[in-house]
């Protein structure tokens, strides 16, 4: 296990809230600064995830890291943040070990596609991913994909998302975000790992996060198809056992709320269910061409062991 320090976390706070049928929280600051463009990106509402987390815990351990909405919010003094997606984990080692290397990824493709015809540009680039799967490539991809939905074929993990329409950020607004993402994670140890791995690292009193593909809305998505929720809920209940907080976002509420996902959530494993509003699902804008998705509104299923 990495070296961590004993020393507790504490939640820094401006206020409390006092939620009705729960005891008082803190209100977490918002940091809505996005370095990757991901589907399921919880950066406008991450704060109000980790307002749920203890006020006092050892570690912040994240298993299922995909775009560090959380992890970048909460910015923990220690944490583990981990994800089996190579390349992926491969953008966050180098945003930590080499930031001024991530801006030159970034720099060089968007130089090239303003210099050459977008989508042509976009399509080599995603071609030179698809030849040799890396971080520099996904770096670009994910910023400049369509809704930020990186999607692959099951067969072959194939990525196969198309150019969208927006423009994306210069590379001088990107340097920034880089800086800032820097300065929040400079005390996480990134590791690629499966969740499980990850999980049996924490100790009591430490917070997991859990943020694994949504069963319901994410099949076409990286790691998806392959996803085992009831292994997930074995090591939670692990955790559990030992002393670990778990805090786990999962499929809520879809259609305004009209429908509740149905999944197999272990009687007694769970002391508390909220429900987090996401907005419209940017999914579904993708699936249905990007048509404005009035009644597609949908809530996170936020639990916890504590």
């Amino acid at each position: 296990m990495p070296d961590l320090s004993q020393t507790p976390h504490r939640i820094t706070t401006t206020m409390q809230l006092t939620i009705p049928g729960t005891s008082v929280r803190p209100q977490v600051d918002p940091f809505k600064m996005q370095l990757l463009k991901w589907i399921g990106n919880k950066q406008r509402f991450a704060h109000e995830i980790a307002s749920y987390f203890p006020p006092d815990f050892r570690n912040y351990i994240e298993p299922f890291l995909g775009s560090g909405a959380v992890l970048s919010t909460l910015a923990p003094a220690h944490a583990i943040a981990s994800d089996t997606f190579a390349p992926l984990m491969e953008i966050w080692t180098t945003l930590q070990t080499s930031p001024e290397t991530l801006g030159a990824w970034y720099r060089e493709r968007y130089e090239a596609m303003a210099a050459g015809d977008k989508v042509e540009v976009y399509e080599r680039i995603k071609a030179s991913y698809n030849q040799d799967p890396n971080g520099a490539d996904l770096l670009y991809l994910c910023r400049s994909c369509y809704g930020g939905v990186v999607r692959f074929r099951k067969s072959d993990g194939y990525m196969s998302t198309p150019c969208g329409v927006h423009n994306p950020i210069s590379p001088e607004s990107f340097d920034m975000r880089v800086q800032e993402w820097h300065r929040r994670t400079a005390g996480t140890t990134f590791i690629t790992a499966d969740f499980e791995e990850t999980m049996e690292m924490a100790q009591p009193g430490d917070i997991v996060y859990c943020d694994p593909p949504y069963t319901h809305s994410q099949a076409i998505l990286y790691g998806a198809q392959e996803f085992d929720l009831r292994r997930l809920f074995e090591a939670i209940a692990r955790c559990k056992d030992r002393g670990v907080y778990v805090a786990l976002s999962i499929d809520g509420k879809k259609k305004s709320g009209d429908i509740l996902c149905d999944l197999p959530i272990p009687d007694g494993l769970f002391e508390e269910e909220a429900f987090v509003n996401c907005g419209r699902s940017m999914l579904r804008r993708f699936q249905m061409q990007g048509e404005s998705l009035e009644a597609e509104v949908v809530a996170d299923r936020l639990l916890l062991t504590y």
